[in-house]
């Protein structure tokens, strides 16, 4: 077996469970360090061995060992998502740096998703210094450019903001938050401009899916707002992972000339 491999799922393990601290405290305005994470209703303390990722939610039966009050399924989520997603990373990048920029790249995608889903906020304090460590790694990809990189951002951005001008000055109220832009302005700086096209696409067709099922099935009317950032990140999960082979199928399909922007 590769010992690699067993390093990047233990990792992932531990990881996703500081993603899950990230997500809970970072809307609520805490510290993502301090205190120890205890239990929000009895406040007790998690013991060392009731933090073990994935492992304490399974043996403790989704609840606190004190006051048995039940621990979100989100937590367990996380903590078995973030390390499936490294390995396909690692499947797909070998233990390279651009597999550590993903890692990050991805853990952000996971953060910004389920606050979004939740809280439907996308915090400056994830999409900032993303942008900012994904353009500056742009300036030494040898498959990126720079140029491309800031072209895929602006464009992103451009197209985003028309929506959310169309649409304002149709129903004279938001239907994207300017969080979205600075998401897809991250997007846009790390996977370059078709990758980003694809991600819009797949975005706004899983967004699609999901708001027709909500009207149907939840008997939402068409005011109910829809977190398009929890659409953005897995669109920009696939289009990293899958994004290259998927338009070459789809431009052999139709034997279009590949995109050169």
């Amino acid at each position: 077996m590769d010992e690699t491999l067993i390093i990047v799922v233990l990792f992932g393990l531990v990881w996703g469970s500081f993603l899950n601290v990230v997500i809970y405290r970072l809307p609520a305005g805490k510290n993502i360090v301090f205190p120890p994470s205890a239990c929000p209703r009895c406040s007790a303390k998690i013991r060392p061995y009731d933090n073990i990722p994935v492992l304490s939610f399974i043996l403790l039966g989704g609840r606190c060992r004190r006051c048995r009050a039940p621990i979100p399924v989100i937590y367990f989520l996380v903590e078995l998502l973030t390390p499936f997603l490294f390995v396909l990373l690692y499947r797909s990048f070998s233990l390279t740096f651009h597999f550590l920029t993903a890692c990050l790249f991805v853990s952000a995608m996971i953060v910004l998703a389920f606050i979004d889903l939740k809280h439907q906020i996308l915090p400056d304090t994830v999409t900032l210094p993303g942008i900012v460590l994904a353009v500056a790694y742009a300036a030494f990809r040898p498959d990126l450019s720079l140029r491309s990189a800031l072209t895929a951002s602006v464009g992103g951005a451009a197209f985003l903001l028309l929506i959310y001008w169309g649409y304002y000055l149709l129903r004279r109220r938001e239907g994207l938050g300017m969080g979205d832009v600075t998401m897809i302005i991250l997007i846009g700086a790390y996977l370059g401009p078709v990758l980003t096209v694809l991600t819009l696409i797949l975005a706004s067709f899983i967004g699609s899916i999901v708001g027709a099922f909500v009207l149907f099935f939840g008997k939402k009317d068409l005011q109910f707002a829809l977190p398009f950032g929890s659409f953005l990140a897995p669109a920009a999960l696939i289009a990293l992972l899958w994004g290259l082979p998927i338009i070459d199928w789809y431009m052999a399909l139709f034997q279009l000339p590949a995109p050169t922007f």
